[in-house]
């Protein structure tokens, strides 16, 4: 499910600018692709350029991983996993993803047919996507998940208790740069001025800035916030601040306890892009919200180059049948109750 984010307006026919601009640089790229090869480990890289000078970061990437979110019990004090258990881990991941059948009382959701989450470890072999703090456990509030679970033992009662992904808004910023259980693309268009960020999830769009232009008035505030970016050598560096307090740092079911944990106005976000071979890109995002958590949180993965990923539309509205019956679901237990023998 999913909707498109708040940009700022952009003049008459910018978007169909930025829509030609997709296809002709993806077109582009596709053929200089062909020619590339990734430079040994044991070389220096050096990123290909934009006719402005900027390091290319543009293609279709991937991020779908069986890598936590967060670092599980089982691996408390490891920072890394070893490539054995990083076998185990693919292996056991393999086998259940074969399809069995409902367990009694529990049919289960989607069949795993439909899911597309991954089924390798990181590269990195880091043992979550979170790095730190270095115990790979998100800082949250007492009180933060207090909100939290009582959102979710909610969720029927009212639509303002599911997350805004549920309700076909925004998977969010970082949200929607986080593993999900499928549609896990992205495709980065650069033109000078902007870096254009296609996600495949909701098919949002997330127009850039780069190069110096201030934030909006603090006045201004906007579900996905306002994002600024700048480069630093060769990494885009992207500060994004003016949320409206009103969407969740995370919504998918693959981050876990983390899920429908709500931001608040002083959420500040800085985002780091660096092409570091012909097939990767390092992602990384520093949250920092005092008023959800003790202390700030990074995330760190890699973003991998697929030049046979096609990006299809992704319908929210028109299929979320899920958010509609839950709420049908809410009201008829409430009338049941009434009914019931007093």
């Amino acid at each position: 499910m999913s909707p498109i984010s708040f940009v700022p307006p952009l003049a008459s026919g910018s978007f169909a600018a930025i829509a030609a601009t997709i296809i002709l640089v993806a077109s582009a790229e596709a053929q200089i692709e062909k020619t590339v090869t990734k430079s040994p480990s044991t070389k220096t890289w050096t990123p290909q350029r934009t006719p402005d000078g900027r390091p290319d970061l543009q293609g279709v990437w991937t991020n779908a991983t069986i890598t936590p979110f967060e670092r599980p019990a089982e691996l408390a004090g490891k920072a890394t996993i070893t490539e054995q258990e990083a076998a185990a881990m693919e292996k056991r991941t393999s086998e259940n993803r074969v399809d069995r059948p409902p367990k009694p009382g529990d049919p289960g959701n989607y069949n795993q047919a439909w899911f597309d989450s991954g089924t390798t470890w990181l590269s990195t072999r880091q043992s979550s996507l979170v790095v730190e703090p270095s115990n790979g456990r998100v800082p949250l509030k007492p009180s933060a998940e207090a909100q939290r679970d009582y959102d979710l033992a909610h969720v029927a009662d009212s639509w303002e208790h599911q997350t805004s992904w549920e309700r076909c808004i925004t998977r969010g910023v970082p949200a929607g740069m986080f593993p999900a259980g499928y549609n896990n693309a992205y495709q980065i268009v650069q033109t000078p001025g902007y870096v254009v960020i296609l996600s495949e999830m909701i098919h949002e769009v997330r127009a850039i800035p780069v190069g110096g232009r201030p934030h909006l008035p603090q006045s201004i505030r906007q579900w996905n916030g306002d994002s600024v970016g700048h480069w630093e050598g060769d990494t885009l560096v992207v500060d994004t601040t003016n949320f409206n307090g009103k969407g969740m740092i995370a919504t998918s079911a693959a981050t876990a306890r983390i899920r429908s944990v709500r931001e608040s106005e002083a959420l500040h976000l800085v985002e780091r892009f660096k092409r570091v071979d012909a097939d990767t890109i390092s992602y990384e995002v520093t949250v920092d919200d005092p008023n959800v958590y003790s202390a700030p949180w990074k995330v760190s993965m890699p973003l991998t180059k697929d030049v046979n990923y096609l990006i299809y539309e992704y319908a929210c509205h028109e299929g979320n049948y899920a958010m509609v019956e839950i709420l049908r679901a809410g009201r008829a237990k409430e009338k049941a109750a009434e009914a019931a023998p007093k």
